[in-house]
């Protein structure tokens, strides 16, 4: 055999077993209810419910912050974070959580915030100065 087609078979060997790696990683996108139902770790897309209470306390425990959230269906459940409050947390236009159901409360073990961009205020000027 050539030697670039034994490099090219060991290239698609060393891809295929990282893919496969990676794959079993990745949680699918859920909301409460399927995430009740399958009782793995999901990943979980939400709003914060701002009208109700969040508790973070650091004294007493650094890792561990509650609030509520509002998946794509509309509801609305608690949800303990396993860490600590995230900066600038209440600004956050979506929430990404991974973690699973235990009872009617998410646990989360990992948090992505998609915040409000700061340049949509500079957008918004520029277009009032152009137009």
């Amino acid at each position: 055999m050539k030697k670039t087609y034994i490099i090219a078979l060991i290239m698609a060997v060393v891809a295929a077993v990282l893919v496969l790696n990676a794959g079993g990683e990745v949680a699918p996108y859920a909301s409460f209810n399927t995430a009740s139902e399958s009782g793995e770790s999901v990943k979980l897309v939400g709003t914060l419910v701002k009208d109700k209470p969040m508790v973070f306390d650091p004294l007493k425990d650094p890792n561990k912050f509650t609030f509520f959230l509002e998946d794509a269906e509309g509801t609305e459940r608690e949800v303990v974070l396993l860490m600590g409050k995230p900066q600038d947390f209440e600004m956050s236009e979506s929430i990404v959580l991974t973690g699973r159901m235990e009872g009617n409360t998410f646990i989360a073990k990992d948090v992505q915030l998609k915040c409000p961009s700061k340049y949509k205020d500079e957008e918004s000027m520029i277009k009032d100065l152009v137009g």
